[in-house]
């Protein structure tokens, strides 16, 4: 086997906590797969993780776990920044942990105002849920919060009504564009109606140029890379998957990303309940899944494997927010 491979505090990872959810998205079947309690990992698994710039707990939804709170404070020890992805319906569960954790962030899944929303989660009322659940947090000055929103052929027309309504609210959103892959039991999910993605996004990209938030120009790169992929474009930097980041799925399974599907290729590289994790990351099985990370067909444009490509490559987006400064009227391709 070769030199072994190092990781560094750098290292990025999503856990995904349960595959159980209440709401029904459309663009998303893994309610359809839930796991059980008994099967999903115990806290005190994530003991075996390594030291972590940044760890996103997700699911399915994490606030069905009684124990996420358990999760969360192993994780905090192990990662400098955390960040829950939930769909803000279980506002009590949400506002008891932020008031024991108030050094964690928190995104609410919303998918357009009420009616688009409502219509893709498949439940009445979750809007108005989220949105309370975004509002109460604000109200406990909880600094670290905001909506995602992940786009498809049925909402982008609502993509900028929610970027306003973040602004106003002074929260983040973050953006998604539709995939295929093994963790949201798709194959169909497909963009027929890119001019009127693209065109919404190509305002959000100006919007947050505009902005005098660095951070915000930052985001506008990766916004550029979500149109990238709906063009069917080579993605603009090189996939970090299984090298400066990793997917735990909460059978212990520890995969490079989340984007990956069995018609492509869909391998683990090794389950933490039988291996430490410098057995897993250094073995030659992780070697071979690295190799095929660097030649993976997909072009994913995601925010867990494009945020750590950004930082490893900051000169990119860098260079290209500068080019986009500077001559605003133009689009440049890093």
């Amino acid at each position: 086997m070769g030199k072994p491979w190092k990781w560094t505090v750098d290292m990025e990872a999503a856990v995904i906590t349960t595959y159980r959810c209440i709401q029904k998205c459309a663009m998303c079947r893994t309610w359809k797969f839930p796991t059980t309690e008994e099967e999903e990992f115990r806290p005190s698994l994530l003991e075996k993780l390594p030291r972590l710039s940044f760890c996103n707990i997700t699911g399915g939804e994490p606030f069905l776990r009684e124990d996420l709170s358990d999760i969360v404070a192993i994780l905090k020890r192990k990662a400098k920044r955390i960040v829950i992805s939930t769909n803000g319906y279980l506002t009590e569960k949400i506002l008891r942990l932020a008031g024991e954790h108030r050094d964690v962030g928190i995104r609410v899944s919303l998918e357009g105002l009420a009616a688009v929303n409502d219509k893709l989660r498949g439940m009445s009322g979750s809007f108005d849920r989220g949105l309370q659940t975004v509002q109460e947090l604000k109200r406990m000055k909880m600094k670290d919060i905001g909506f995602a929103m992940t786009v498809s052929d049925t909402n982008p027309g609502d993509l900028l009504d929610l970027f306003h309504l973040a602004q106003g609210l002074g929260v983040e959103l973050a953006t998604a564009v539709v995939h295929n892959s093994f963790y949201f039991h798709t194959s169909d999910n497909e963009l027929k109606n890119k001019e009127e993605i693209l065109r919404n996004f190509q305002q959000l990209v100006r919007e947050l140029l505009r902005s005098g938030k660095m951070k915000n120009w930052y985001r506008a790169y990766f916004n550029f890379g979500l149109m990238e992929y709906v063009q069917g474009h080579p993605r603009l930097l090189p996939c970090p998957a299984g090298t400066d980041v990793f997917f735990l799925d909460p059978w212990g399974e520890v995969y490079p990303c989340n984007g990956l599907e069995k018609r492509f290729w869909l391998e683990s590289l090794g389950n933490l309940h039988r291996q430490t994790f410098q057995q897993i990351w250094h073995s030659r099985r992780a070697e071979d899944i690295r190799a095929k990370a660097n030649r993976c067909p997909k072009n994913c444009w995601m925010i867990g494997t494009a945020s750590p490509a950004m930082k490893r490559n900051i000169w990119r987006p860098t260079l290209w927010i500068l080019q986009n400064k500077i001559f605003p009227h133009q689009q440049h391709t890093p």
